[in-house]
């Protein structure tokens, strides 16, 4: 094996065990601000740009209010962090939106069984992965790709409170679109949607990509060996796939039915978010077309990673626990820009 191959594999293997550290963090020590001090730590190490809202300045984030309220001690983070070198002003610049609940009870509409919230603290693994991605496309150094790469988490805790949202609310995200909450165990999606809003209207992205552990419908037809891919892009959708199977973190191309999307409809708001009436049964789908509206016409991949995020035993390539799925797939992504 020649240096390059050898440099490039233990820098994505540090990554990669960042990710699995922090996923693996309970929840007793893992909220929000605990994130958002990590983040801190491993972005000043390694010379990356870092910025972190709290309190009054979340005003605009309607949805990641509504589900970080739910513990407003330490209440809910927005992380930002940057890889931007000197002379990458006119480099293309891809932002990565992940979903960071650092404890999911499923809030008002509490989970049931009850055995389901036992690996809750994973739900923060999208959060993880792009932190470390980022990381990861920093230490490369000289191998890096000539990309802008910024990572958005977007973390909450999603508990049951007298604060917690209700079923019935309507809340109001980031660029005014409103929407009524169905069930507060769909949280991630509202705060993935405020993460999207305000990368679109802010970070002038040349590609948005967001990766969340978002639906148990994921896994129903993909298994835990695949990730549920969408995007209306074939070309990008192509890239992503062949960068899995050389990665081993593998994605399959999921159809946007826009049949589906009447379920969205809400008497009271511009949409409701969980599209059960009429069921079409299809709970990713529906989940991805709601996402893709908070993307407005920009490049956008959504990466449902509920089913490989989180492996209940060693089972092929990946290990028990939490995997880190995502930091390997698109860091190989990236260097292919």
């Amino acid at each position: 094996l020649d240096e390059k191959t050898v440099a490039r594999a233990w820098v994505i293997a540090q990554a990669l065990y960042t990710a699995r550290d922090l996923v693996h963090t309970p929840s007793n020590i893992k909220n929000p601000l605990w994130m958002a001090q990590e983040a801190k730590k491993l972005a000043d190490e390694k010379g990356l740009a870092i910025s972190v809202l709290a309190g009054k300045e979340l005003a605009k984030f309607g949805g990641l209010l509504a589900v970080g309220n739910s513990a407003p001690k330490p209440g809910p983070r927005l992380v930002q962090v940057s890889y931007e070198p000197k002379g990458s002003k006119n480099w293309p610049h891809v932002v990565l939106v992940g979903k960071g609940i650092t404890f999911d009870t499923g809030g008002v509409s509490l989970k049931r069984p009850y055995e389901h919230m036992v690996g809750m603290k994973s739900d923060m693994s999208g959060a993880a992965a792009v932190l470390a991605t980022v990381i990861a496309i920093d230490q490369l150094g000289v191998n890096a790709p000539k990309v802008r790469v910024t990572a958005i988490l977007m973390c909450a805790e999603n508990a049951l409170s007298s604060t917690a949202q209700r079923p019935s609310d309507v809340i109001t995200h980031y660029g005014g679109t409103t929407v009524e909450v169905i069930n507060t165990d769909a949280e991630g999606r509202l705060v993935l949607a405020d993460g999207l809003a305000y990368a679109d209207a802010e970070l002038d992205p040349d590609y948005l990509i967001d990766v969340a552990t978002l639906t148990g419908a994921a896994t129903l037809g993909l298994g835990r060996q695949y990730a549920a891919m969408y995007t209306r892009d074939l070309a990008l959708a192509q890239e992503l796939y062949d960068a899995g199977q050389s990665s081993g973190e593998r994605v399959w191309h999921m159809p946007l039915i826009d049949d589906y999307k009447v379920a969205l409809a809400s008497e009271i708001a511009d949409f409701n978010h969980t599209a059960e009436k009429p069921d079409f049964n299809g709970g990713s789908i529906t989940a991805a077309l709601f996402l893709e509206h908070f993307a407005g016409t920009r490049k956008w991949v959504h990466l449902d990673i509920a089913g490989p995020a989180r492996s209940e035993n060693d089972s092929g390539e990946n290990p028990k626990g939490g995997t880190g799925f995502g930091v390997r797939l698109l860091t190989e992504w990236l260097t292919s820009l």
